[in-house]
């Protein structure tokens, strides 16, 4: 165990979300990243997703308001709460026409297709 390392990764939780409440999963695969971020309670409407400089941002705010009356229309309890909650993830070379992202039961799930390479020479044949 190196604990430079295991110092340095701590680091990286308490600044990077473990304590978020947006939890994300990154997934990179041969021919795109697949990323999966819980946002329950959020409305679709709320939440925005933009992709510049290489790096994927979503951001969503939510807000509850909840009260409580008697029969007689009372307010017996009030509560309310706001939550706003981003993420921010360094993913390169994305294609960004075939971006495909969709929001059921609370679970965002984004696929963003890599670049293809395009060849950087071409062989031409003489005749």
């Amino acid at each position: 165990m190196n604990f430079f390392n295991e110092v340095g990764n701590l680091g990286r939780d308490l600044f990077n979300g473990a304590d978020n409440p947006m939890k994300t999963d990154v997934v990179e695969h041969d021919k795109d990243y697949q990323v999966t971020a819980e946002m329950p309670g959020f409305k679709k409407d709320d939440i925005h997703v933009d992709y510049r400089d290489d790096t994927l941002r979503i951001s969503g705010t939510s807000n509850v308001d909840e009260s409580t009356k008697d029969d007689q229309g009372r307010v017996l309890r009030q509560e309310r709460s706001s939550q706003n909650v981003s993420r921010a993830f360094y993913l390169p070379n994305i294609d960004l026409k075939h971006v495909n992202a969709k929001y059921d039961n609370g679970i965002l799930t984004l696929t963003l297709p890599k670049e293809t390479e395009a060849e950087d020479h071409h062989k031409i044949s003489i005749d």
